[in-house]
């Protein structure tokens, strides 16, 4: 009897434990959790080998007044998302990976993004010259430059999907 509840409990946590990419997803929208930008709240996590090498999330720069507390200049102008990048104080969180991960001397080529938003054409450039081979993302953004440079250089773009644990 003990020996088939053990078997029970190990089809249990199997058909609970989420796949790799689930799991990494998971973590960049609990990293977009910090953002302190008004408008969109966005996370994102580099891995290699199944290994976290840095995260990043969208807000202004250390030590600078964030826009939680200054307000927002973009929604001020009315500015539509994905226009005037220049008119933010943020960076973008995928600016952010890269950047924490050069402060930190962590090399990121051939590793793989997961973003909770398919990147802006100007986070599309710097992830192409970091070598991201991959990039997994939760919701679109509305860039199709973004989406025609990746594919023109060859990084895998990818949509996440939510899949049933057991078929993780």
């Amino acid at each position: 009897m003990i020996l088939a509840d053990l078997g029970n409990m190990e089809q249990d946590i199997k058909n609970t434990r989420p796949s790799w990419d689930a799991y990494f997803m998971s973590i960049a929208h609990l990293v977009a959790q910090r953002s302190t930008c008004l408008r969109r709240k966005v996370g994102a996590i580099l891995v290699k080998n199944r290994r976290i090498l840095a995260t990043g999330y969208n807000g202004a720069p250390s030590g600078l007044t964030h826009c939680l507390e200054i307000g927002c200049l973009r929604e001020k102008l009315k500015v539509p998302s994905g226009e005037r990048h220049e008119l933010c104080r943020g960076l973008h969180a995928e600016q952010n990976v890269i950047i924490q991960a050069a402060y930190h001397g962590i090399p990121v080529a051939n590793s793989i993004l997961y973003c909770t938003n398919l990147p802006c054409v100007i986070c599309t450039k710097m992830l192409i010259n970091a070598g991201i081979r991959s990039i997994y993302y939760a919701k679109g953004y509305a860039d199709p430059m973004s989406r025609d440079m990746l594919a023109e250089a060859g990084v895998d773009l990818i949509k996440f999907k939510e899949t049933n644990p057991s078929t993780g």
